[in-house]
């Protein structure tokens, strides 16, 4: 899949990625395509090339937002006998 990622932009479209993967099933595929009709073939490729490209899509999507997101960090919370000594300390 980071081979997918690389030659494209940074954000792949759904489009983008069926057409990727269509080029890519079909020169995979190219010595069964003179046993099956050619109008068959290329339905079945077409089919089988926008299941895989939705979920393509969406892993990418899903990959960046984690990226995105920065690391929440959590206050600590001192304990109440550490206040008290700090504020009778200023006082």
């Amino acid at each position: 899949m980071s081979e997918v990622t690389g030659s494209t932009s940074a954000k792949l479209s759904k489009k983008e990625a069926r057409k990727l993967v269509y080029e890519k099933l079909s020169n995979a595929l190219a010595e069964y395509k003179a046993s099956v009709k050619k109008k068959k073939f290329d339905s079945h490729l077409k089919r089988a090339s926008k299941l895989f490209a939705a979920d393509i899509a969406k892993a990418i999507a899903k990959q960046q937002q984690k990226i995105k997101k920065p690391a929440r960090i959590k206050a600590v919370k001192n304990n109440l006998a550490e206040q008290r000594s700090a504020t009778e300390a200023a006082i």
